[in-house]
């Protein structure tokens, strides 16, 4: 699957692309409702996370290896390995940095913050990408970057305050978590670009993810039983929606998406994700939502736009939430 803009698409690829994007979107938004649904249901974060890798790596690894199948096959005869050892140690590493580290304290801030702040907050990852393009890579940061930047965490501490009232000293544990959570996968994004120029976005996000599931599952009895991986017939469900439909479902529709509309309109659909999540939260799982919310999602939203004018990176792998 390449990320690179299609040709001219017809009226029919457009809609399908927007409508893989939407899908893609929604789907990802769906994350954190699950994980709140799980915890109401005596599913701790850590045992999400250990499911979502269960039933998603399969997924993750059958779809690399076709994709690797294809690429090797076309290949001339004198032409290099695709994946040397070296290649291969640099994919694990930067999937355990992305999608255990990562993933494990997105996961974890559900405890004590909400989906919408976890969200929100989630979305600014792009925002450390520019930063440590900039610190050490010398890229350039606009002033219209900065002010998006402004933007968004002026929303996002317009509801972090709101919730601070409510919540307590716990909102402060969740939202340094979820922020941890963004560095990382920023930082994941920034080294992943040169592996992704050598093996591709198919391989490359196969193996990165799938990579990480052992991390997930060792982190996982080393600090819980086996037997905690026992769930009822709803917690079931839910953990294998957190694997299918928030996972490696949305991945592929967006993938499909950058294929048919290219990464940048992908990437400005993609933005619906966060007002998804704040409807589901309302509906599904209760949540508060004060004129104080309403003010800085749109804040948030608002920066996120600005910030896609001119710093956002274009999509190049095959985008999976931690």
């Amino acid at each position: 699957m390449t990320t690179a803009s299609p040709p001219l698409a017809t009226p029919t690829r457009q809609w399908l692309g927007v409508t893989l994007a939407l899908a893609g979107a929604a789907l990802f938004a769906s994350k954190g409702i699950i994980i709140k649904l799980g915890i109401e249901a005596g599913i701790d974060p850590v045992t999400s996370l250990a499911w979502r890798m269960i039933v998603a790596v399969p997924i993750f690894v059958v779809v690399g290896l076709v994709g690797y199948r294809r690429r090797t096959a076309a290949l001339p005869a004198d032409a290099p390995p695709l994946l040397d050892r070296v290649t291969v140690v640099r994919i694990v590493a930067v999937g355990a940095f992305g999608y255990y580290l990562a993933g494990l304290l997105d996961f974890s801030s559900l405890s004590f913050i909400s989906a919408q702040l976890n969200r929100l907050i989630m979305l600014t990852y792009p925002f450390f990408v520019v930063l440590f393009g900039a610190l050490f890579f010398r890229r350039h940061v606009t002033r219209v970057m900065i002010g998006a930047l402004l933007i968004s965490y002026c929303g996002i501490a317009l509801i972090f305050w709101k919730d601070f009232s409510l919540e307590g000293k716990d909102v402060l544990l969740g939202s340094a978590l979820v922020f941890g959570a963004a560095i990382f996968y920023a930082g994941y994004q920034i080294l992943a670009k040169p592996l992704l120029d050598k093996v591709g976005a198919q391989i490359f996000t196969s193996l990165a993810v799938s990579a990480s599931g052992p991390f997930v599952l060792i982190h996982f009895l080393a600090t819980h039983s086996f037997s905690a991986l026992a769930v009822d017939g709803h917690g079931l469900l839910l953990m294998l929606a957190i694997g299918t439909l928030a996972t490696a479902i949305p991945a592929y529709c967006i993938a499909a998406s950058i294929e048919l509309i290219g990464p940048e309109r992908s990437a400005v659909i993609g933005n619906i994700s966060p007002v998804v999540t704040v409807v589901l939260a309302i509906f599904i799982l209760g949540e508060a939502f004060t004129l104080w919310h309403a003010a800085g999602t749109l804040l948030v939203l608002v920066g996120m736009w600005l910030f896609g004018l001119r710093g956002r990176p274009k999509a190049a792998a095959i985008e999976v939430e931690p």
